[in-house]
């Protein structure tokens, strides 16, 4: 079968290789799509944590069960899969929450992923299509980081919610926002996706740190109070270090996005808002439920997110299209079928 391989940053090449093997508690994948992700362009960039080289892309997918010992699951079923893959017994498994377990195996990242045609994958991975479309099906991971972020912050009806970042996962950061009933703000500095922001996903306030004062945009949108929840979406630095100063009093800071550096804040102002911080790492079994309920009864539109598609035989070559940014992409599927 083929395979295509990241053998060092900037460099892909196609690979033949054998068939997986079954095994006990595993099931075999006929892979279907594949959805490009932050992950995969940072990785392909050399600037992706907890990463090395050569590796095979891709988690974000839909499939066709080819073998299983899954009592639930039988060949030909459609198919995604949480990619988060889990021991099962360190603290954080054993509070349910898999998806910062001390020893995680994220398909595509710690360990080969998807950019394959079949793969072999943990049964207890599979999540069962229920009518979706292998589109949809390949758009329910990076929905469920965004689902989860919200989770965390437990967003409540009518509170203003600011997400940084207007890419993928900050999109999908401010649809479930939306639907948990919030008021919405977009900041980004790309005119382009804050258009998006306004024209396709109708977010209630945008924002361009660029061009307008983003504090006194905030409290004017705000009446004074900001934003109750912030959540960054860009993995910047600068945007996370420069998010601390958004928050109301009372508010909550969480972070999505992920960077290698350390994050600086000022005590006092932390202090005295008495704010909480936290992270958001990958999403659950309860996260994707939620996000496939939501596709099933139409508050999301994959149809606004998937801007480009690709042939699996013409990803070497076209990879490079997905960085730039004139290109306007928002998400790119591999096609398999």
């Amino acid at each position: 079968m083929k395979t295509l391989v990241c053998l060092s940053p900037g460099q892909f090449e196609y690979q033949s290789v054998e068939t997986p093997s079954t095994q006990p508690g595993f099931s075999l994948l006929r892979i279907k799509r594949i959805g490009i992700c932050g992950t995969d362009l940072h990785a392909y960039q050399g600037n992706q944590p907890f990463f090395s080289y050569p590796r095979i892309l891709g988690h974000e997918l839909s499939a066709d069960v080819l073998t299983t010992d899954h009592p639930d699951f039988k060949p030909g079923d459609a198919v995604t899969i949480i990619p988060y893959f889990h021991c099962g017994t360190c603290i954080a498994c054993r509070k349910d929450k898999t998806n910062c377990c001390k020893q995680m195996q994220v398909s595509g990242v710690h360990i080969d992923g998807g950019m394959t045609e079949q793969l072999l994958v943990p049964s207890y991975a599979l999540v069962k299509s229920e009518g979706l479309s292998y589109d949809e099906l390949a758009l329910v991971e990076p929905l469920a980081i965004g689902a989860h972020g919200i989770r965390r912050a437990n967003v409540t009806p009518d509170e203003f919610v600011l997400v940084i970042g207007a890419g993928p996962i900050g999109l999908g950061t401010m649809e479930f926002a939306r639907i948990a009933g919030a008021k919405v703000i977009a900041m980004d500095v790309n005119d382009d996706r804050l258009s998006f922001c306004r024209q396709t996903l109708h977010v209630d306030y945008t924002l361009n740190p660029k061009r307008e004062n983003p504090l006194e945009q905030l409290e004017r949108i705000t009446n004074g109070e900001m934003p109750t929840v912030v959540i960054d979406a860009t993995g910047n630095l600068n945007a996370i270090n420069a998010g601390f100063s958004y928050l109301a009093h009372g508010g909550r800071y969480v972070l999505i996005g992920l960077q290698k550096e350390a994050i600086t804040l000022s005590h006092p102002e932390f202090h005295k808002r008495e704010a909480t911080l936290m992270s958001s790492r990958n999403a659950t079994r309860a996260d994707f439920v939620h996000v496939m309920d939501c596709l099933r009864k139409g508050l999301v539109s994959p149809a606004n997110y998937i801007t480009h598609r690709v042939d699996f035989n013409q990803v070497k070559d076209r990879f490079e299209d997905f960085l730039k940014p004139e290109n306007k992409v928002i998400k790119a599927l591999i096609d398999l079928s």
